[in-house]
């Protein structure tokens, strides 16, 4: 996660809740219709500052961080919920979060480790799995909505972060065959665009007996610049169609500022761990694939840590001089492309919303403005919380309304479409030759249960855009859907088609997943697109 570099002392990583009170509100929010551009078409490479797809297009990657699988439960958090994993994605695709940055710890990918804290009774599909298998799930549910997903190595243990990309227990060796091992897994999907080598290499120990990670200092051992290089490439030597998404650090020199140490000589302008590439344009990475790299600093606001250009007396007019001298430089010379992996705030203090709103209109609107992906989904993140609230199912209207305007839907890419003049509402039409339905009970318990309804067009065309109706008893409500939109209005049930799965052709079968409170209850009168099943 994220740390200040003032503090020397790791914080505590995760809390069981975010601090304050927001309001808890099911939104339904329609992502800006002035965003075009989608995740794009193919693998992802490198333009000046853009991020492009295979045909050229540019591509904003507008995403959110999903953690979990760098803890002890070495799986994403809030599968414990009542919301499914499926239901989950949904919402944030729903939202307009186009990326999904998944970090993880080494341990969670060793031989034998076991995912813990999952609800059997909503996540049945998960049970006994290991963590990369829930891994590839998750990735491939994301791609079927045309999300693009970056994989973040994100501590070495479960234990919590370190300063440098190795400790005594986890190895460079071990790191750098880790990833070599994550790229060949997913070679050939290109829903995994890249990796994000270590997060938030930071300083450690005071100068000049410095132990933490520097930026262009030449020591081996400690410069983040040439361990960078030597992973990139180590991956890029097996998948060299991924981006290499690389961090700052706090201090260049890889000692802590501000210290009482009785020497103001060394002391140096830091900032957030993994925020600080001052550097970066005197001592870049080099890599052996060309239009590969995209540089990933953090930020975050006074929840985190009060720095001192919090309390500055032209807060927030000097915001954008900041970002420009930490990393916006690099954007802004079209030196390369930047992806802000982590910002987030609980938005307790009114500085804050300042801060949040100041930062997005810094990124830019539209497909040329800077990638992000928002820390976090999760509301047991300790010092930010998340989009989520604490059921995993509503969301934080007050944080989404600020990240709307720049959120970019998870559709295909391509240029902005030429405008047309409006013709005459089309008709749903209805299947040639009618359908079938069939339905399983996945689990039930106690209040409620899960199931499947499978639908199939047994027409002679498809169905654009397909729709699918039943009816449940009195007493029985819709809890989540996966699939589709999936909605009640008393007791009828409508499932839309996703917009990433409009059309339903001639014998193609679609299934619709919920979860329902109530006694458990099979749909009645299916119907697709008014004709009865």
């Amino acid at each position: 996660m994220h740390r200040p570099t003032a503090l020397g002392g790791a914080l505590t990583a995760l809390a069981t809740a975010a601090a304050g009170v927001l309001v808890a509100a099911a939104v339904t929010t329609t992502p800006a219709a002035a965003a075009v551009g989608g995740t794009g078409t193919g693998y992802l490479h490198t333009s000046g500052n853009k991020i492009v797809d295979s045909t050229g297009a540019t591509v904003r990657l507008t995403g959110i961080n999903w953690f979990g699988m760098e803890t002890d439960n070495k799986t994403f958090h809030g599968l414990w919920s009542s919301n499914p994993w499926r239901g989950q994605l949904d919402k944030m695709a729903s939202l307009g979060y186009n990326t999904l940055r998944i970090p993880y710890s080494n341990d969670a990918l060793k031989p034998g480790a076991t995912a813990s804290g999952i609800n059997d009774f909503v996540n049945p599909d998960l049970v006994g799995l290991s963590p990369l298998q829930i891994l590839d799930k998750v990735i491939d549910y994301a791609g079927g909505k045309g999300m693009r997903v970056v994989l973040d190595r994100h501590r070495p243990t479960a234990a919590g972060q370190s300063p440098l990309w190795y400790t005594s227990t986890v190895s460079e060796a071990t790191w750098i065959n880790d990833w070599k091992m994550l790229a060949q897994r997913y070679a050939g999907n290109p829903t995994v665009i890249g990796a994000d080598l270590h997060n938030e290499p930071h300083a450690e120990g005071t100068n000049p007996a410095a132990t933490g990670a520097c930026w262009g200092c030449g020591d081996t051992a400690r410069d983040w610049r040439l361990a960078a290089e030597r992973a990139g490439n180590a991956i890029l030597g097996v998948q060299p169609n991924w981006l290499i998404f690389v961090e700052g650090v706090s201090c260049p020199s890889g000692g802590l500022s501000n210290v009482w140490d009785g020497d103001t000589s060394n002391d140096e302008d830091c900032g957030w761990w993994g925020g600080n590439l001052t550097k970066a344009k005197d001592f870049p990475v080099r890599l052996n694939v060309a239009n590969r790299l995209v540089y990933s600093p953090h930020e975050y606001a006074t929840s985190v840590y009060r720095q001192a250009w919090f309390d500055a007396p032209d807060y927030p007019a000097n915001l954008p001089a900041i970002w420009d001298k930490y990393w916006g430089y690099l954007h802004k010379q079209n030196i390369a492309p930047i992806m802000m992996g982590e910002f987030g705030s609980t938005l307790a203090d009114p500085k804050d919303k300042v801060w949040l709103e100041n930062l997005m209109a810094y990124t830019g609107t539209g497909v040329n403005g800077m990638s992000f992906t928002y820390w976090s989904w999760n509301p047991n993140s300790g010092d930010t919380g998340g989009i989520a609230l604490d059921d995993w199912t509503n969301i934080n209207t007050t944080k989404q309304a600020i990240l709307q305007p720049y959120l970019i839907p998870p559709v295909g890419g391509g240029p902005s479409p030429t405008p047309t003049t409006p013709g005459p509402t089309p008709t749903t039409p209805a299947p040639t030759g009618g359908c079938t339905a069939s339905y399983q009970q996945v689990n039930a318990w106690q209040g409620g249960f899960q199931g499947e309804l499978t639908v199939k067009n047994t027409g002679t065309a498809a169905v654009n855009p397909w729709s699918v109706t039943w009816a449940w008893p009195s007493g029985v409500s819709l809890a989540s859907g996966w699939n589709a939109t999936v909605t009640q209005s008393g007791t009828t049930v409508t499932a839309a088609a996703p917009d990433w799965s409009r059309s339903l052709a001639a014998g193609a079968s679609v299934t619709i997943g919920f979860t329902a409170n109530g006694a458990a209850s099979a749909p009645g009168t299916v119907k697709l697109n008014g004709t009865a099943c």
